[in-house]
């Protein structure tokens, strides 16, 4: 069993960087696809991006692409998301999560890390 613990939230300005990181404890996490969410107040938890097993980026959301990049480190249980040229909107808590290759329901979640984008 994998579990997921975020980091590096905070409170930014518009226009600056974050990179968040979500470190996997258990030695199978290179079985795992990974993916990050957000969920700001009273709207839905949004996928936006994921990375395969093998470090294939499966998709970005169209709100952040050309913005966020999502990557992973499997010999540091690591999968990372940077995220450039903020803005108030992206203010969320994020989740990593993770699914088994090959399947399609992510079943493992973080506690989440809060960003907010001050303008």
């Amino acid at each position: 069993q994998v579990r997921l613990v975020e980091s590096g939230g905070g409170l930014v300005q518009a226009g600056d960087s974050l990179r968040l990181s979500c470190a996997a404890s258990g030695r199978t996490f290179g079985y795992y696809d990974m993916g990050w969410f957000r969920q700001a107040p009273g709207k839905e938890r949004e996928l936006l991006g994921a990375v395969t097993w093998s470090g294939g980026i499966s998709v970005y959301a169209d709100s952040v692409k050309g913005r966020f990049t999502i990557s992973r480190d499997n010999a540091e249980n690591t999968v990372y998301l940077q995220m450039n040229n903020l803005k108030p909107e992206d203010t969320a808590v994020y989740y990593c999560a993770a699914k088994p290759r090959y399947t399609i329901r992510y079943n493992l979640w973080g506690q989440g890390t809060q960003v907010t984008v001050s303008s």
